[in-house]
């Protein structure tokens, strides 16, 4: 047995991957920004205001995986450490059925990552750059300068992100078919 499976064959699911992990890490990080906007003293409404958009995360990430399971034809708890096969690069599962499972994963990630693209980024560029264009507008070249730069390095790393994603999951289209 492979270290990290159960012995059913299935991989145990990481506490990241897992939906209470998900909601921790989400009410963490909203309570936090909160907390960081409205200072220290502000943590019950941080709080309150942190765990609606956390069930909202939990909730969005859980139909996901569903909808990605029952496309495949695998459980929703075996799609993370799909993705993260994915992403890794490692060699392709040896059986057939997961090989083919991660083949539909694989063709649907592409698609949809292929789809939105044509829409997502020039939609993104032009609230970006657009915030950056009202900074200067109101007379605040300070704050202009600093979203326009924001602006810059956030759609440069995501146009890498968006483009090793999309080779990743070409490579491993290529060592499914091989």
């Amino acid at each position: 047995m492979v270290s990290g499976e159960r012995s059913d064959g299935r991989r145990r699911l990481r506490w990241q991957d897992s939906l209470w992990g998900i909601g921790v890490i989400a009410l963490v990080a909203g309570a936090g920004v909160r907390l960081l906007l409205g200072g220290a003293s502000a943590w019950p409404s941080a709080l309150l205001g942190a765990v609606p958009v956390a069930v909202l995360l939990v909730w969005w990430v859980r139909r996901r995986r569903v909808r990605d399971a029952k496309a495949v034809g695998t459980e929703p708890d075996d799609v993370p450490a799909m993705e993260r096969q994915i992403l890794k690069g490692g060699p392709p599962p040896r059986d057939p059925e997961r090989r083919q499972a991660m083949a539909t994963l694989v063709d649907s990630r592409q698609r949809r990552l292929r789809h939105n693209r044509w829409w997502a980024f020039p939609l993104l560029a032009l609230v970006l750059f657009g915030t950056s264009v009202a900074w200067f507008a109101s007379g605040s070249v300070i704050a202009g300068s600093l979203s326009l730069a924001l602006a810059v390095a956030f759609l440069g790393w995501l146009t890498w992100f968006n483009l090793r994603f999309d080779r990743r999951l070409s490579q491993m289209r290529g060592r499914l078919q091989s």
